[in-house]
């Protein structure tokens, strides 16, 4: 019999080995390429001495295709838990270092315990995928255990928040992994992810195409709109999902972390009194009001480079995470099309599923209209936005800065769809289309037989913006609450959320609707 010493010694020694991961040459290989290792990864990113691993002595029970005997460290993949900036998280980092971190079924079986694990302590789940894809050595308990994680995923999915980080190759099914957490950030160099490599399009297609242009980061980051932030490294990924973090609850049933505020909330900014620009077509830059008026002008975008005509993030008022929903009028003049509409209704649901206030900052002349959109199914997907609203619950509360009119009136959030407080400048621009338009439909027979047709052209849509065009109809209805100076912005929001704060304690609201499973989105 072993003594206890001769016990422990084995011990350390097994747990040495698998953690050595790789020789020293590899591993230098591998900084060189831009790359940390899974274990690196793991201590940068938890607050030091905190994390604590969770099936470190995992094995395969493969014999087939030279399976058998064959050791794979911690089976491709480091999970466990520790703290991240003093509050309790859950991780799993895959080891391209070990067998590739090929997905087999007790990699798998690692990834799901740590995924349930984090849903029932009420931790977010953070995925770091690396990985050279489905180990096809294990044939039917590759392809089962894929199955298993995506259910139990999507079954904490609105429980805990979860974000992955694309710092490897991630391709075929496994890819649907990172795509149905809530946040993707992805590395600009080393991260890939697509349905199927360039391998595989040349074999069943016979298209020839890089893995770069393929999945690549401007493949999902502008083109797919899959990757919410792009990185230059690991550790810049790592930084971006600290600070990502910070605005989020740990879980759906508490409340997003207040931090102490040094920006006075009755702060004015006398500066966007100026900013909207005297004709109605001239583009100004959404992002200086959003800096005007977020604490410190600090503000965390998400998909920045997907859908530029409409701007979505989180930023602070008086230290409270909020969400924004704001419209670009220097792209595309602030329009929602389809890609814009799914961008914001994803970004709100989000922000509903974790107790996160949304703004809106809306100047926009509609949905995109003509045959592509409408092909495209702008219908469906701008319903994706009034879903969105209509079936939120935190506090909404909208800000018109300048044209509002049609399917965006809704789309941006009105009093109708479901805002708590909704707030005009007064050079917002608030009816049911522009003037230009309105008159085209209205007055065409009496422009047509007009004496002077462009005269009477001209009078007429003067005479209906000036009717119309202007945020005190909606006012003297009760759509609209309050019309305010652009530079009390800040001051008006903050108000607005410290009285909303407890709009839903205890979820009186929520429980007040009728039952239903869920609403049947239009997708």
């Amino acid at each position: 019999m072993s003594t206890t010493e001769e016990l422990i010694e084995e011990y350390k020694k097994k747990r040495a080995k698998i953690e050595q991961m790789a020789s020293p040459e590899q591993i230098e290989k591998r900084h060189k390429g831009g790359q940390w290792t899974a274990r690196e990864r793991i201590d940068y990113f938890f607050d030091k001495g905190t994390f604590t691993e969770i099936g470190l002595f995992v094995k395969h029970r493969t014999v087939h295709f030279g399976m058998a005997g064959r050791e794979v460290p911690a089976e491709g993949v480091v999970t466990g838990y520790g703290l991240v900036n003093g509050r309790p998280v859950v991780a799993f980092a895959e080891d391209y270092m070990a067998m590739a971190g090929t997905f087999g079924e007790y990699h798998g079986l690692k990834e799901i315990r740590a995924i349930n694990f984090a849903k029932e302590m009420g931790w977010p789940v953070i995925g770091m995928n690396d990985s050279g894809g489905a180990r096809l050595q294990e044939g039917m308990d590759t392809l089962e255990i894929y199955g298993v994680l995506f259910r139990t995923q999507i079954q904490a999915s609105g429980i805990v928040p979860q974000i992955a980080l694309l710092m490897g190759p991630c391709l075929g099914g496994q890819a649907y992994h990172p795509i149905m957490q809530d946040f993707l950030i992805q590395c600009r160099d080393t991260g890939f992810m697509g349905i199927a490599g360039p391998a595989f399009v040349k074999t069943q297609l016979g298209q020839e195409i890089s893995l770069e242009e393929l999945s690549g980061w401007k493949a999902h980051a502008v083109k797919s709109g899959q990757t919410h932030i792009v990185v230059k490294d690991d550790k810049e990924a790592l930084d971006k999902t600290k600070e990502m973090l910070s605005f989020f609850p740990s879980n759906n049933r508490e409340m997003p972390p207040t931090i102490e505020c040094k920006d006075d909330p009755e702060r004015t900014s006398p500066e966007l009194n100026n900013i909207i620009p005297d004709r109605p077509t001239q583009p100004y830059d959404m992002f200086k009001v959003i800096n005007a008026i977020v604490d410190d002008g600090y503000f965390f975008e998400t998909l920045k480079e997907h859908s530029r005509s409409v701007i979505t993030g989180f930023a602070r008022f008086n230290g409270r995470p909020v969400g924004i929903w704001a419209n670009q009028p220097m792209w595309r003049a602030g329009i929602i099309d389809c890609d814009a509409a799914d961008k914001g209704a994803r970004f709100v649901r989000f922000c509903d599923l974790f107790n996160i206030p949304v703004v809106t900052l809306g100047d926009c002349p509609g949905y995109m209209i003509g045959p592509e959109e409408d092909w495209k199914g702008i219908l469906r997907h701008g319903a994706k936005m009034l879903f969105a609203w209509a079936d939120a619950s935190i506090p909404l509360i909208s800000i018109i800065v300048r044209k509002s009119y049609a399917g965006a009136h809704y789309g941006m959030l009105d009093k109708g769809i479901g805002a708590d407080l909704v707030f005009a400048w007064p050079t917002a621009r608030v009816t049911i289309v522009g003037a230009e338009t309105a008159a085209s439909v209205i007055f065409a027979r009496e422009i047509r037989d007009a004496e002077n047709p462009e005269e009477m052209r001209n009078q007429r849509i003067k005479e209906y913006s000036d009717i119309y065009e202007n945020p005190y109809c909606g006012a003297e209805r009760g759509y609209i609450d309050e019309i305010i100076m652009p530079s009390d912005t800040r001051k008006v929001i903050n108000r607005a959320l410290d009285i909303l704060q407890d709009k839903n304690k205890d979820n009186k609201a929520f429980n007040a609707r009728p039952w239903r499973k869920y609403s049947n989105i239009n997708l």
